[in-house]
């Protein structure tokens, strides 16, 4: 047989689940409300009736006093059991209720007592204040017990003091009130503590839906891993409230934007600037996998609301996947060149064997000195003219992929381009956007032809694509800038409109801009401008362009 399994031990203290937990503290704090707003209702309340009842003798004995006939009778007659002192001063006590009402001269001898036996003797408290014309108010015991009093001066026509009027009220009526009292008070707090209980339970029942019923510690535990996650992934995490202000973003967000903790509580405008990326962030502009560029970085971001009316915005960086795609783009124009340079070697190297076996040497040297000369006058255009090696090499490059696909790419004669640029790179990414937009605009017309210009003033690069395509609309001219915008069709390596808007940002951040208008002719004419490109030089270079650009370039 298996051994008896342990009896479970009572486990006291608060409960795990925050609705049990939360409803108790709030039950606790309801019934201590409850229990101490009726003790502090208590306690005055005695003090409140002991001054209702002293008041309340007081009245019995002003309106004692002002009987003419009393203080008649007190002038002219002796105490007795049937005096009409006596008989006066029983019936005002009957009528009001009171204890006894006591008429006294100023021996201090009772003229009336609510007991005979006492008519004629003294009193047993002290009169003097009242025989000194003040009135008094007051809890003390006497010959009747304990009782609230009123004393007031008896006067005579003339106003002199004859004597004084005490008035008592039974105290153990005034305790009979406050004692009455307590059950109707008690009922007002229980039903508050009620009222209160049930506030309390359907407050911690919305708590529990709205947290699925979950303990203190797996919330904590909860915030815990979802700081550690935030700041762990290596995708940009922004979460925006229903105010649509930055309420957190992770270590990852913040080195992709550019921005810091500073820009928590403030909207995607205020931390970044008018622009694509805060549209995005906004929910201005819809959609998933939206593209859009921060400083030099391309951004994949996506946006998703959430149930308070907030969003949760991610990002990925895709600038090393753009750049690779744009390299595969090469990649494929190259093969697609090198596949037709070798069929048309393959003819060239046929007619070759057929001028030599016709024995025309002659026109087999002449033919071959042609072919190489046409490839070498190209390399030699080109370096003659740009002193950078990386970018010559671009343009040799795009050249001859331009003359596989039938376009004409000529560098304008006006080209001077010293060895001396601080951001090749840059400039290489700016000409190969251009000219690659370029070929794509005129791929398929007839004489297809694009000119690139690169000219130097000082320091500053002036850069200028022309083509013979269809053009750009007037009212499209700001939009080819904008990320994620495009008339063409979309690689196979992801999406379109980001070359431009990567030329303008590196053109603004050198400090200049990038502009489209009308090429003379026909054609669209792209104009970067790139100040402080070069290095400054002491000589004056021989590549560098003398003079300005002259109104007639400039209309080109």
């Amino acid at each position: 047989m298996s051994p008896t399994p342990p009896a479970r031990r009572l486990r006291l203290g608060m409960p795990r689940r925050m609705f049990s937990q939360l409803l108790l503290m709030q039950l606790t704090i309801a019934a201590g409300v409850v229990v101490l707003a009726t003790g502090l209702f208590l306690a005055p309340l005695s003090n409140q009736l002991d001054d209702q009842a002293m008041r309340r003798a007081l009245a019995i004995a002003q309106t004692t006093a002002a009987v003419p006939q009393i203080a008649e009778d007190l002038r002219t007659t002796r105490p007795s059991v049937g005096g009409p002192v006596q008989r006066e001063a029983e019936r005002i006590r009957v009528a009001s209720g009171a204890e006894y009402v006591v008429v006294m001269d100023l021996s201090g001898t009772r003229w009336s007592h609510a007991d005979a036996k006492q008519v004629g003797g003294h009193v047993s408290t002290d009169p003097s204040q009242a025989l000194a014309g003040k009135d008094v108010m007051e809890i003390d015991s006497g010959t009747m017990g304990r009782s609230a009093r009123g004393k007031v001066p008896l006067r005579d026509d003339d106003g002199k003091i004859i004597g004084a009027v005490s008035v008592g009220i039974e105290y153990d009526s005034v305790r009979a009130r406050l004692i009455h009292a307590i059950p109707g008070l008690f009922a007002y707090a229980g039903g508050a503590l009620a009222v209160g209980a049930l506030a309390a339970w359907l407050i911690s029942r919305r708590v529990q839906r709205q947290t699925r019923d979950l303990a203190f510690s797996d919330i904590s535990a909860l915030l815990a891993e979802r700081e550690a996650m935030l700041h762990g992934i290596r995708e940009g995490v922004v979460a925006l409230d229903r105010a649509g202000r930055v309420r957190l973003l992770n270590d990852e967000a913040q080195r992709l934007l550019g921005i810091g903790e500073e820009v928590v509580g403030r909207s995607p405008d205020e931390a970044l600037g008018e622009g694509r990326t805060a549209d995005v962030l906004a929910g201005r502009v819809t959609g998933t996998d939206l593209i859009a560029v921060r400083g030099q970085r391309v951004l994949v971001v996506n946006r998703m609301p959430t149930d308070d009316g907030g969003a949760v915005a991610t990002l990925r960086d895709r600038t090393e996947l753009e750049q690779l795609g744009r390299e595969l783009d090469s990649t494929h124009g190259l093969i697609d060149a090198l596949r037709a340079q070798d069929h048309e070697h393959a003819n060239r190297m046929h007619t070759l064997l057929g001028l030599l076996e016709l024995e025309m040497y002659d026109d087999a040297v002449e033919f071959v000195g042609e072919v190489v000369g046409d490839h070498r006058a190209t390399a030699e255009q080109v370096t003659e003219k740009i002193g950078d090696p990386l970018l010559a090499a671009l343009l040799v490059g795009k050249a001859t992929v331009a003359a596989e696909r039938g376009v004409a790419l000529w560098v304008s004669d006006r080209t001077r381009l010293p060895d001396r640029l601080i951001d090749p790179r840059g400039l290489v990414t700016v000409v190969g956007n251009l000219v690659d937009n370029a070929l794509d605009a005129v791929g398929g017309t007839p004489h297809a032809r694009v000119e690139v210009e690169l000219r130097v003033e000082g320091r500053t690069a002036v850069l200028r694509v022309r083509d013979t395509g269809p053009g750009i609309p007037a009212e499209q001219r700001e939009l080819i800038f904008t990320e994620g915008w495009s008339t063409k069709k979309p690689p196979a390596h992801g999406k379109r409109g980001i070359g431009l808007s990567l030329v303008r940002r590196l053109a603004e951040r050198q400090g200049g801009h990038a502009t489209v208008d009308d090429a003379a002719g026909g054609g669209a004419e792209f104009t970067v401008v790139l100040p402080e490109a070069l290095t400054a030089s002491d000589l004056e270079p021989a590549l560098v362009a003398p003079g300005k650009i002259t109104d007639e370039e400039e209309s080109r």
